[in-house]
């Protein structure tokens, strides 16, 4: 198939470009700082404060990185741009998971922006959700972006609500490799990334999360083909203590 048949790719490099569009001429203010010994130089950050030059792409990382920033909805704006085609390429750089990133969005309050700023990024994070779950040549696997489009918004029911609607054999297919990746910090009460931001509850996530999986994705699983063993541990999400883990099917997880 070719990128033009592709409509998620194509609403896709729709969203980066308005994000150009959108950030174009911004900058972190100008009284912004940060430890030289720890972040970088002064050179460096002084590229934050030019508005529209291509960061080299450690400083990139290490700007949406930095948890320190005296302004980090202004550093965020100033890169978005870049960092939202780093993202989709696969080249963002997180040391752990891509769920950072997610983080890094939450501090930029982005959904508290005006509509001229907050719409382009909401539709970039649908967009490449979209994209991640119906494009065979999707560079980030779809449950990284989930965990990352998550952690940005501070809620799942959007991200799950529009899995729902994507019903195809590649969306599908997502779907075991998510479980799949899932499964055993799901079985051992755990949510399968890290909840880093003050705002957002783990618990609740989780809760979500596996409420989604025991109702419309065990049907889903079912219907498309999935292994015994990979239903057997979503229907293991339903019970709890003792009564799971001495279910015939436990996988024999150890935590």
């Amino acid at each position: 198939m070719h990128l033009a048949d592709r409509p998620a790719r194509r609403r896709l490099d729709a969203a980066l470009d308005d994000l150009s569009v959108a950030f174009r001429g911004m900058t972190a203010r100008p009284d912004e700082h940060n430890c030289e010994c720890h972040w970088g130089s002064p050179e460096e950050l002084s590229l934050l404060k030019t508005p529209d030059v291509e960061l080299e792409p450690d400083l990139l990382r290490r700007a949406w990185q930095a948890t320190d920033w005296t302004d980090h909805a202004a550093v965020l704006r100033r890169v978005l741009p870049q960092f939202a085609r780093a993202l989709v390429a696969g080249r963002a750089d997180p040391l752990f998971g891509l769920e950072e990133a997610g983080h890094s969005f939450a501090r930029g309050h982005w959904q508290q922006w005006p509509d001229e700023h907050a719409g382009p990024v909401r539709e970039f994070l649908h967009a490449w959700w979209a994209q991640s779950l119906t494009d065979p040549d999707a560079a980030v696997p779809a449950h990284r972006v989930l965990a990352m489009c998550a952690e940005a918004s501070g809620t799942l029911a959007p991200w799950l609500a529009d899995w729902e609607k994507q019903t195809g054999r590649l969306s599908d297919r997502r779907l075991v490799e998510a479980v799949t990746e899932w499964e055993y910090e799901l079985l051992g009460d755990s949510l399968p990334w890290s909840v880093d931001w003050y705002e957002h509850d783990e618990k609740e996530m989780r809760a979500e999360l596996v409420a989604w999986l025991l109702g419309h994705a065990a049907a889903r699983l079912r219907e498309s083909g999935a292994s015994v063993d990979l239903r057997h541990r979503v229907r293991l999400l339903g019970l709890t203590d003792e009564d799971r883990w001495t279910d015939p099917h436990w996988p024999g997880h150890r935590y």
